[in-house]
């Protein structure tokens, strides 16, 4: 049986190139998802609008798709604009997560979360997993507020911690290091 993977934020930079690994691959059944029209038009995919802050949205999903893997790139990542939108960044990357993990558990789904190395202070680099988080900014401290979450969920899980995400995808939404 092929796994059935459901991806998050699938309009971002990561998700794009994500999909298009997995097309390369071929071996995989996906579902893409993210909020609004689907910006990734030059290859042929499965993809459904999903807010994933709202938990009936991610249940019908959930229970229509039967994924055995989801990987979570959808976040609010805007270290400014979290600081600015508190309410949003929390839940956008900590309710969303909860989200997710729920629905992860009904389905026993195995749950890839996108995280970042902000989650740590940048005193002591480079880390590894048993170093302790001391997030210094809101978009840090949400982002380790739902590793942790995911972390304590009992689902099979992992956590992913980039550093810098930065290339050119279709339909860019915001501008990045490229």
């Amino acid at each position: 049986m092929k796994e059935r993977i459901l991806i998050t934020g699938s309009n971002g930079l990561l998700g794009q190139k994500i999909i298009l690994q997995l097309i390369e691959e071929g071996e995989f059944d996906f579902l893409a998802t993210s909020s609004g029209d689907n910006r990734l038009t030059t290859v042929d995919f499965n993809y459904e609008t999903l807010d994933i802050t709202n938990r009936n949205q991610v249940n019908c999903v959930f229970d229509q798709y039967q994924p055995t893997a989801v990987i979570n790139t959808a976040a609010m990542t805007n270290v400014d604009q979290c600081e600015d939108d508190r309410e949003g960044a929390k839940k956008l990357n900590v309710d969303a997560a909860q989200n997710l993990i729920a629905a992860s558990q009904k389905h026993n789904s195995q749950l890839l979360h996108l995280s970042t190395d902000f989650v740590f202070d940048g005193e002591d680099g480079p880390y590894s997993e048993e170093d302790k988080p001391n997030p210094l900014s809101y978009y840090a401290e949400t982002k380790n507020n739902a590793d942790n979450l995911v972390m304590n969920s009992g689902l099979s899980w992992s956590v992913v911690r980039t550093m810098l995400v930065y290339g050119v995808v279709q339909d860019m939404s915001r501008s990045n290091v490229v």
